[in-house]
């Protein structure tokens, strides 16, 4: 059921497909409009059309979150032309899967460029808009590599991981202007990404899952939907792990 306040604008980034798009969707069924970001500008517009057609509203905007005048620029365009800006999901993000030794400094540099320097740009030109509006809803999607690490993924552990002292800070700093901060970290879930480990891996990840399965994108969606709603004015600064308990201590 959609909340009953006056529509408010929500970004996502990476809403092209998978844990994007599902939470895309799920912002616009609580009666968001919700804008679309991605690279793909076709596969942006199958998601708004589906938006769309389950009574919803979107439009799309094309964006490369590596290129950090894209991003600003992107979130300034919103609020200009929605004349707001409530609600920022970052979950763009790439792997340059690596061991340490073979690393490049361009695959460590590309991978925080686009999964941690970009939060920092459209967080921090975010936040006016929500301001001026006196209601704010930052949702940081990272990762239970980011919470335990992962071998051959030092650069993109230490993106996901930085989200979570980012977001935490960001809270602390936004609490008094009712913006709050959270991160959701997805465990292993049922993407494009996943689809193409080889099966012993899969097999592997589902061995460590308590719950013996891949999560959906649904699932993300839900948590962020919460973290987005009306009803979560008293959270900040939570970090919630959707990993069907594979981090659970």
């Amino acid at each position: 059921m959609a909340d009953k306040t006056e529509k408010r604008v929500a970004v996502v980034t990476g809403a092209s497909r998978g844990i994007g798009a599902a939470i895309a969707e799920a912002l616009a069924a609580q009666g968001r409009h919700v804008v679309l970001v991605a690279r793909n500008a076709d596969k942006l517009n199958e998601v708004k059309a589906a938006i769309e057609a389950a009574g919803g509203e979107a439009s799309v905007m094309t964006c490369d979150m590596s290129d950090g005048e894209a991003v600003v620029k992107l979130i300034e365009d919103v609020a200009d032309q929605h004349g707001r800006l409530d609600i920022l999901v970052n979950n763009a993000g790439i792997t340059r899967d690596n061991l340490l030794l073979r690393m490049s400094e361009a695959e460590f540099d590309d991978v925080i460029a686009v999964n941690l320097r970009s939060v920092f740009l459209a967080c921090k030109t975010a936040l006016r808009p929500m301001m001026r509006g006196k209601w704010g809803r930052v949702i940081n999607i990272s990762s239970v590599s980011g919470l335990v690490g992962n071998a051959g993924q030092s650069n993109y552990a230490a993106s996901k991981s930085a989200l979570l002292g980012f977001t935490k800070s960001l809270g602390k700093e936004m609490a008094a202007k009712n913006i709050t901060a959270n991160v959701v970290a997805p465990g292993f879930i049922e993407t494009d990404m996943t689809d193409v480990l080889p099966d012993v891996v899969k097999d592997g990840a589902k061995a460590a899952t308590p719950v013996k399965r891949f999560g959906k994108p649904e699932e993300i969606a839900g948590a962020v939907a919460y973290f987005a709603s009306e009803n979560a004015s008293y959270t900040t600064g939570q970090v919630i792990a959707v990993d069907g308990g594979m981090t659970m201590c």
